[in-house]
């Protein structure tokens, strides 16, 4: 298959609009055309619908499914190149979940490219279920999920945990350094189930009372919704460190808290030999990261945001 062929349906995949995909590449019309039809002759079936009065490139059912194909021969391409233009670096793709790659991974990350290290990375997020199959696919070189599930091919390494704690606001309903769930006003809850293990427990303590008003899946929106003096959080420590950036928090611990959160490293048991000398750098230095301890949440005071500069 032809790369600007490739390119050439996406941006038609995009566009709905023959027209328009000739503007956004500087094309003409017949030129996009011409590729398109080429591409189809290659793959064997039609990648849009064509019929009299048709205003819009809509895709066929065939050329729906094959936008993903598309999109990954695109992105190994690009590899591929950046392979042949720095023979000295390494390439890996990375997965992990919102929070972990917002709260954690970021600084590693910044860490990476601070030290030179010859590795670049393809960042993406996931829920954990859809980065085992993205690794099983081999459309990512390294995931970092939060329960471990069994894949014939897949090597999961446990690699970090930690606590988790109440957050209120800078003006808590409930200001003490150790709290009960049965303290709290469940309905002021915000709610992002962290993993299987919390909502165990979650299901445990407040299966009876009334549910949370607003659930969140991403720690940005866990900010931009907190509104009120009396919401409330339960999170990890790495999520309530970043969380403290953007707000002053009042942390407290649990006396009936729910269990660590686990992080899991996964990869597939096979790999060639220029991808597991760059897995493994990666790894030596994700390892040195972590072992740095992070301080103590400070527990019964309010910490963070605009807090932090009095």
């Amino acid at each position: 298959m032809n790369l600007a062929d490739i390119e050439t349906f996406l941006a038609i995949a995009g566009t709905k609009s023959i027209t328009k995909t000739a503007d956004t590449l500087y094309l003409s019309q017949p030129t996009v055309s011409h590729r398109l039809r080429m591409l189809e002759e290659e793959l064997g079936f039609p990648l849009i619908l064509r019929g009299k009065g048709q205003k819009t490139a809509e895709l066929t059912p065939k050329g729906a499914a094959f936008v993903s194909v598309a999109e990954r021969f695109a992105a190994l391409w690009q590899e591929t190149r950046s392979l042949a233009h720095s023979e000295d670096r390494g390439f890996l793709s990375i997965g992990c979940t919102d929070s972990l790659n917002i709260a954690l991974m970021a600084g590693f990350y910044r860490q990476l490219q601070e030290t030179g290290q010859p590795i670049d990375l393809g960042i993406h997020t996931h829920q954990s279920p859809e980065l085992y199959g993205l690794l099983d696919r081999r459309e990512i070189d390294i995931g970092f999920v939060y329960y471990h599930l069994h894949y014939n091919n897949i090597l999961a390494e446990r690699i970090y945990e930690e606590r988790l704690y109440l957050a209120q606001s800078a003006r808590p309903p409930v200001a003490k350094p150790r709290i009960h769930t049965g303290e709290l006003d469940p309905s002021k809850e915000l709610l992002l189930n962290w993993d299987e293990g919390f909502r165990l427990w979650h299901t445990q303590w407040f299966s009876g009372a009334l549910r949370p008003r607003r659930q969140v899946d991403t720690i940005l929106l866990l900010d931009r919704i907190w509104s009120d003096d009396s919401n409330w959080v339960v999170a990890p420590a790495s999520v309530l460190r970043e969380l403290a950036r953007l707000r002053p928090l009042y942390i407290s611990e649990l006396q009936n808290p729910p269990p660590n959160r686990v992080c899991y490293k996964i990869k597939n048991r096979s790999e060639s030999s220029a991808k597991q000398e760059t897995i493994r750098l990666f790894e030596t230095q994700l390892g040195a990261y972590l072992a740095d301890s992070q301080p103590p949440l400070p527990v019964g005071e309010v910490w963070g945001g605009a807090a932090q500069d009095d």
